[in-house]
């Protein structure tokens, strides 16, 4: 077993890598994003800019899960803490996380290559309706990863009450 003071630093590592996780993401979406689109000249430029916001939050993400989930497995020395509600909410939102950066991403930067340019599409286009689906999808998929995070913070609050 860890001393005390190990023991605290290892648990304040998974807090910590999941409040900036969570902070990052609760930014992009309710910050950067809707001002991205308010403030700047065009739609284009505002997709660029959240695009390349996304890439560095995904990153961040999957950092502070792997953080968050060898902490928890050093401070506890065992690997079924890792079977337990609060990290399996974080494996879940490394999954979704990866899957909306390797999987939907790409595609939406493709169509956006193939169309030019997302403002000057036409309303009907095959392509813009593609596009608008894998957005919902990717906003579908940030807002599990917010939902599991909340999720997972609640879980580990809950557990340090309890005393593990």
């Amino acid at each position: 077993m860890y001393s005390a003071p190990m023991a605290s630093l290892l648990r304040t590592i998974e807090f910590l890598g999941l409040s900036l996780w969570l902070g990052s993401d609760v930014f992009l979406s309710f910050v950067v994003a809707p001002g991205a689109f308010r403030i700047l000249a065009s739609r284009d430029q505002a997709g660029a800019m959240v695009g390349y916001g996304l890439w560095w939050m995904h990153m961040i993400g999957v950092v502070c899960g792997i953080a968050i989930l060898l902490a928890r497995l050093l401070r506890t020395r065992t690997f079924a803490s890792l079977a337990t509600p609060a990290a399996l909410c974080v494996v879940l939102m490394m999954l979704l996380t990866v899957v909306s950066q390797h999987a939907v991403s790409p595609r939406m930067a493709a169509l956006r290559v193939h169309m030019g340019s997302i403002q000057a599409t036409v309303a009907d286009s095959p392509l813009l309706a593609e596009f608008s689906r894998l957005h919902r999808a990717s906003v579908s998929l940030e807002s599990g990863v917010l939902l599991a995070g909340l999720a997972a913070i609640y879980l580990m609050a809950k557990d340090l009450g309890a005393g593990h």
